[in-house]
């Protein structure tokens, strides 16, 4: 079995990509409510906060705090991922390997993460999340993509398609506390 490298830090700040493997298919917005019931079903078990997160056709983007007490991101990702999967049918493709492990395919095996250094490193990360709609060229404005959490950043906020009012949006939710946790603790 392969030794991935990766830095375990308990409470710490993580950017994931996740990614169907099917970079062509559009199962996670056709079946946003079972992707909402896995994130909902796993937070249950194993806390952790969004800071940050976008869903596209495809692939997930997160931005995730853990528990102070707690740095396995995997085992939160390996649940949600098992929990959509259950709840889509059966039918799609599968390579000869996954039919032999008797594995779906759905997701890819792997993901990215990524350890939050600092508050700027939190900023750079959360616009990534909330402007990839824009970058896949899914949408013309950050707030007319319904699977963010750029609504839920932006409430109260009375002009957010103003880019300005949005930087200070941006600003003001890096300062909420959420993103006062990065990397290595004190």
């Amino acid at each position: 079995m392969p030794n991935y490298r990766r830095t375990f830090v308990s409470g710490g700040c993580w950017f994931f990509t996740v990614n169907l493997f099917d970079r062509k298919s559009h199962l996670l917005v056709e079946n946003i409510d079972a992707l909402r019931e896995a994130v909902r079903a796993t937070r249950l078990r194993y806390p952790f906060e969004i800071d940050a997160m976008v869903v596209l056709p495809d692939h997930i983007h997160a931005v995730w705090t853990l528990p102070d007490n707690d740095s396995d991101f995997s085992i939160r990702w390996r649940l949600i991922k098992v929990h959509f999967s259950k709840s889509i049918p059966k039918g799609e493709w599968r390579t000869p390997t996954r039919r032999a492990r008797g594995e779906r395919g759905i997701w890819q095996r792997r993901y990215w993460e990524h350890l939050i250094r600092d508050a700027k490193d939190h900023v750079h990360h959360v616009n990534y999340c909330w402007f990839n709609p824009i970058k896949h060229g899914l949408v013309e404005n950050v707030e007319d993509w319904p699977f963010s959490s750029f609504h839920r950043d932006m409430r109260g906020n009375p002009k957010a398609g103003d880019f300005a009012d949005f930087e200070k949006a941006l600003a003001k939710h890096s300062q909420s506390g959420r993103s006062s946790r990065y990397g290595e603790r004190a």
